[in-house]
């Protein structure tokens, strides 16, 4: 039997700041831009009722974990459980299954975060967010740890909602945060804009993206949804968090290749490749940046294996029993 470390939301949701996903998350797509494995998401669907099971995974040597997310959502209820199973990587055996619910927005965020830190301008102040959800409150709680931001102008289709996320973090941050009326209000003038929303149509408009923006889209992880104009898609230097996803469920992407815009050459690199010294990224100010984040196992891995060591040194959580296959798989 081995000793495997059951954790709750509520065990670590008070283990990390921000930053601290931010840094473990960097060195986690690190590994994998030198080669770790990582696969992109599989989604398989349930018609009745709606429904979906998604696994994605990863393998962070140099961290001594692996494992990733299985998360159902929808199946009439319209709710989701996302759980985490983390296992040494030099022993196979199972470290810690995690209820993954309250570290999502931090791991995800943290990834648009390095990204943001990769391929935005160094003088980047001005920031735009499109959304008001968990996601968007993940994205700019990281985001705001690696550039010395000044302005953020948020937008969602609420106006209750916009002007309760922009309260919340005009105390929250450093940077003046205010409630706009359009996303358009939002964009102009913005160097990094975050967008993080359900959409199936582009959220902002091609026009609107200045030369120097970075762009972190967060919401594309099926074929249908598309955050972004292809035009703009089109004349970014375009990064994604793995690459082998983008013809699979980057939704902005297969939408520039349906529009003929762009072909399978358009990715520049991707977010590993470029944390890890192996690509350039931005090479001008005047560049426009996109990544576009699906959800790996990589941050995934990177957040738990975090947050478990913490919550041990912390005598959080509980023990449960595995019984390794040569005990349990015998067949009698």
């Amino acid at each position: 039997m081995t000793d495997t470390l059951f954790l709750t939301s509520a065990d670590v949701d008070d283990l990390a700041e921000p930053a601290d996903y931010v840094a473990a998350v960097r060195d986690g797509y690190r590994q994998v831009g030198e080669g770790a494995p990582a696969e992109p998401r599989t989604l398989l669907s349930n018609p009745d009722p709606a429904g979906m099971l998604t696994t994605y995974a990863a393998i962070l040597p140099e961290t001594g974990a692996m494992g990733g997310y299985t998360y159902s959502a929808g199946f009439g209820a319209r709710d989701a459980w996302f759980m985490t199973p983390l296992f040494d990587a030099a022993s196979g055996e199972p470290l810690a299954l995690l209820d993954g619910a309250s570290m999502n927005p931090f791991k995800t965020g943290a990834a648009g975060a390095v990204a943001v830190d990769a391929l935005a301008r160094d003088d980047a102040t001005e920031v735009a967010v499109i959304g008001s959800g968990a996601q968007a409150r993940g994205q700019l709680a990281t985001t705001a740890t690696v550039r010395a931001f000044e302005s953020v102008r948020v937008f969602s289709p609420t106006a209750e909602n916009r002007e309760a996320f922009a309260a919340a973090f005009d105390d929250r941050i450093d940077a003046t945060v205010s409630a706009v009326e359009s996303a358009a209000d939002a964009v102009a003038g913005s160097d990094v804009i975050i967008t993080a929303t359900t959409a199936s149509a582009p959220v902002i408009d091609d026009a609107d993206v200045e030369p120097g923006a970075h762009v972190t889209a967060m919401g594309q992880y099926d074929p249908d949804k598309n955050e972004l104009p292809p035009e703009l898609v089109a004349r970014a230097t375009y990064v994604p968090d793995i690459r082998e996803r983008v013809t699979r469920d980057a939704g902005s992407f297969l939408a520039a290749r349906s529009a003929g815009l762009i072909d399978g050459d358009h990715v520049a690199a991707d977010l590993g490749e470029v944390v890890a010294g192996r690509h350039p990224g931005r090479t001008s100010d005047e560049e426009v940046t996109v990544f576009d984040s699906g959800g790996t196992g990589i941050e995934t891995v990177a957040a738990a294996h975090m947050l478990y060591e913490r919550a041990a040194e912390a005598d959080r959580g509980e023990t449960i029993d595995f019984a390794p296959a040569s005990e349990a798989l015998t067949g009698e």
